[in-house]
């Protein structure tokens, strides 16, 4: 019932016309977006594109090993309607046929037996005011108030950024991720699927966040920071700004996070969880 597609093999109008038929809907399981994401992929396929499952592949220890994409949260299974049964057959057929390093499924993937979860952090369409009277936390609402003397912009790429960028990167772990992350930008950009926003303390730029734009919600790419201006909660100003802005429209994921700190960052603006599934081979992960 499954089978294996390699690139030259896979039916791209049957591929997308289950994507956008889906009840599933992922921005990163695009081809264009897998294109630029992943320098191999291939996909498994239930039926006649009944269900289809993207799967990056990357090359360890001289082996083809699958992994998840450099700045892809969430991948899995996409159908009409979401079937666990049909999901362990996925699953299964992914275990036997393949090296599995790191994979996640999307939140919407639901599976008969118990895997490991990973959190995201999403807020739904809401009335700004009620969000931040209601759900905000009471230090991000003090914290929030006391940021008013920044100034909020939304900007075009440009030097100033670019440079701002590079300087505060410390999410990248090395120079080659950073080259990878460059030219996804600017994919994004050329494609009109970033907005990109600005905290400012005057004339200096002190927060950026990186935004994927979708027809129904907003998600957080990046968010850098200069620590030298650190006490002036650049952060926290410009996500109050860009839910000021956008919620009332689009749903606002900021795509993860497991580090406790950044989860009641988030958690602080009235974001709810949402958990999805991911295997995982630990003994790899070690030597790496």
């Amino acid at each position: 019932m499954i089978r294996k597609l390699r690139y030259q093999e896979i039916d791209f109008e049957k591929y997308s016309r289950c994507l956008d038929e889906s009840c599933q809907k992922n921005w990163y399981a695009r081809k264009n977006v897998l294109d630029k994401l992943s320098g191999k992929w291939h996909i498994l396929v239930y039926g006649d594109y009944e269900a289809v499952m993207p799967i990056h592949l990357t090359k360890k220890f001289g082996f083809n090993f699958v992994h998840m994409p450099l700045f892809c949260q969430q991948l899995g299974i996409f159908s009409k309607k979401d079937d666990s049964e049909i999901n362990h057959l996925f699953l299964a057929f992914l275990k036997k046929e393949y090296w599995v390093f790191l994979y996640s499924f999307n939140q919407y993937n639901n599976f008969p037996s118990v895997l490991e979860k990973k959190k995201n952090y999403i807020i739904p369409i809401s009335d700004y005011e009620i969000l931040r009277r209601k759900k905000y936390f009471k230090g991000r609402k003090s914290t929030t108030k006391s940021t008013r003397h920044l100034i909020y912009k939304e900007l075009s790429i440009n030097k100033e950024c670019m440079m701002f960028i590079e300087k505060n990167s410390k999410g990248i772990p090395t120079q080659a991720d950073f080259e990878i992350f460059k030219k996804y930008l600017d994919f994004l950009i050329t494609n009109k699927f970033v907005t990109i926003c600005g905290a400012y303390l005057g004339d200096q730029l002190i927060s950026l966040a990186l935004l994927i734009t979708e027809n129904k919600e907003l998600s957080l790419l990046a968010l850098f920071n200069d620590e030298e201006y650190k006490v002036e909660n650049g952060s926290s100003f410009i996500i109050d700004r860009i839910l000021q802005h956008y919620i009332h429209e689009k749903k606002f994921n900021f795509m993860g996070s497991n580090i406790r700190g950044i989860e009641v960052f988030f958690k602080s603006f009235g974001a709810e969880l949402h958990e999805y599934s991911f295997i995982e081979n630990k003994i790899l992960k070690k030597f790496t």
